[in-house]
Formats: C-alpha cells, sequence, structure tokens
C-alpha cells in the first residue's frame, strides 16, 4: 500500500489518499468525504492496496463496495494517464521550473502518473511543489535515479510484453602463432571456440548479475557464432538474443560476445598477451517503443 507524503493521510484513513482514489477511479465508483469515512478501515486499506497496484482489479474494488454499508456512486471509468507522453496538463501545470522528462515519466508507476496527473489538474502549487519533490525530484536527471538521488531498477511493469531481439559483435585480434594455435586446434585448454560461445550464452543469461540495475529477463533465444579471419589472424564473434519480455536484450547481446572474447584471450594468453579485443557494439536491435535500430 502506497501513501504519498504529500497526501498528508494519516495511519486512521480519514481522507481519501491517491491509492484509494486511482482505485475508485478505475473501476468506476465515486465516494464521498462520509461515504469513504463510513467503510471500515479494513475496506479502506484494501482499496488503498488495489490502488497500488500496476493494474487496478476492478471486480475485486466492485465486490469490496457492494459488501458495505455505504453506497458508491457509478461513473465512467476514468483512464490511466499514458504512460508514453507525458500529458500537456501535467507538462503545463508543472513547467519548465519542475521539468519531467518523457524517459522519468515512463519509468514511473502507474500510480505516481496517476498522482501527478491530479495534481496538475488542481493547479495547487504548493501541492505542485511537494509530488514533484517526493515523485520527480533528482529523476529528473535519469530515471535510474530516485527522487532523493539514490539509484534504482527503471519500473518496467507498465511496458508491454514484445518480442525484443538484439545482435551485437566483437572481436578479438591476435599474433600469428596464437592464431595458428587456435586455426589447427593445437591449444592445451581445449577447444577454444566451443568452449568461448558456451561462455557467451551462460553469460547471456546472468546479465542481470553482472549488470546494476538491468533486469532479468525471460530470453528465448540465444546464438553465439565465432568465426575465423585468418588474413588478419582474428576471431569476430557474433551474439543474438531475443526475448519476449518488456525490456531490451542489447546488454544481453554485448555481454555474451563480450564474455565469448575474453574467454578466447584466457584460453590463447600464453601465446599472446597482447591481444586486442574491439571494437564491441550493438550492431542492431527491434522491439519497444524506442522502435529498431540498426549500426
Amino acid at each position: 500500500m502506497k501513501i504519498f507524503q504529500f497526501d498528508e493521510v494519516g495511519q486512521d484513513l480519514q481522507l481519501l489518499p491517491m491509492a484509494a482514489r486511482r482505485a475508485l477511479d478505475q473501476a468506476g465508483y465515486k465516494l464521498s468525504l462520509a461515504q469513504w469515512q463510513a467503510l471500515d478501515i479494513s475496506h479502506r486499506r484494501t482499496l488503498c492496496e488495489l490502488g497500488s497496484e500496476v493494474a487496478v482489479d476492478a471486480d475485486a474494488v466492485g465486490a469490496l463496495l457492494a459488501g458495505s454499508e455505504s453506497a458508491a456512486t457509478r461513473i465512467d471509468s476514468v483512464p490511466e494517464p499514458d504512460a508514453r507522453d507525458v500529458p500537456e496538463v501535467v507538462s503545463t501545470a508543472f513547467g519548465e521550473a519542475r521539468p519531467i522528462p518523457g524517459a522519468s515519466w515512463a519509468a514511473l508507476a502507474p500510480l505516481e502518473r496517476y498522482a501527478l496527473f491530479k495534481v496538475a489538474q488542481r493547479g495547487r502549487p504548493a501541492r505542485l511543489d511537494s509530488a514533484y519533490r517526493e515523485i520527480i525530484g533528482a529523476s529528473a536527471l535519469s530515471s535510474h535515479l530516485e527522487p532523493t538521488g539514490g539509484v534504482r531498477m527503471v519500473n518496467v511493469g507498465g511496458k508491454a510484453e514484445t518480442l525484443r531481439h538484439a545482435i551485437a559483435e566483437s572481436r578479438v585480434s591476435m599474433n600469428p602463432e596464437a592464431f595458428d594455435k587456435l586455426a589447427t586446434h593445437n591449444v592445451p585448454k581445449g577447444d577454444v571456440l566451443g568452449t568461448a560461445r558456451l561462455a557467451g550464452i551462460q553469460a547471456a543469461k546472468r546479465t542481470s548479475e553482472w549488470i546494476p540495475l538491468c533486469h532479468p529477463l525471460r530470453l528465448t533465444r540465444i546464438s553465439v557464432d565465432l568465426t575465423l579471419d585468418s588474413q588478419n589472424h582474428a576471431v569476430g564473434i557474433r551474439a543474438a538474443v531475443e526475448a519476449v519480455d518488456r525490456s531490451g536484450v542489447e546488454m544481453e547481446a554485448l555481454v555474451a560476445a563480450s564474455a565469448a572474447a575474453l574467454t578466447v584471450y584466457d584460453m590463447l594468453k600464453s601465446y599472446d598477451r597482447g591481444m586486442r579485443i574491439g571494437p564491441t557494439q550493438v550492431r542492431e536491435k527491434s522491439g519497444g517503443r524506442s522502435g529498431d535500430f540498426r549500426a
């Protein structure tokens, strides 16, 4: 249950917090202050909990109100503020002095966007200031910052699950001796290319453990291909990753390519300590709001 400080609502819930307002709006109900206060405290808490969820369970709200003695007024369900763009009423009300970047808006929880929208509609200066400090704050500088300045994982709960695809490439350049050992399968440590391929696949699955604030994803496909470039004594690495999820897989592809490259270095370093890794880069990606990319 989320209660904002700017709501100025006590533990007795005598006033309607934003979470309860959102639950009622989404389910298509309206309560006067007297009707709200007539509800059992457990029902008031439940409405706040329902309104704090990513998606409001309208049926649960209706069932709760039907089981109470306080008759709620039916209204049209109020749509959620669009997560893709900052509504004009919000950007206008908060103004240039209180910027809300699109990335910060998209990273907010649905309840936070709802609260800013409601505060903007009323336009009370003191409440605008309080809501902005509590919900946006330092996150206006980066979506990975909490309002108070600490780091956070971006909330992607409001995003749709779509097919995400990314390809990353890397390269390991080496001296002729190391390349000859690799090409002739004469490396005491074993199968360099096979081991590097496996390392890339394993690493992609553990990207969220490597990269702070990176979301764990349900990967559906990982492929790591290594090709020999005899003319330049190098190994080319291509990692392709797919997932049906709410976040892109560019980092997973980059981690796969990087881990494969590091494994090649590790298995051949006794022949060339000066091997060069890179460039490592995303070659293409698709899926998500940002659209497709091709280098």
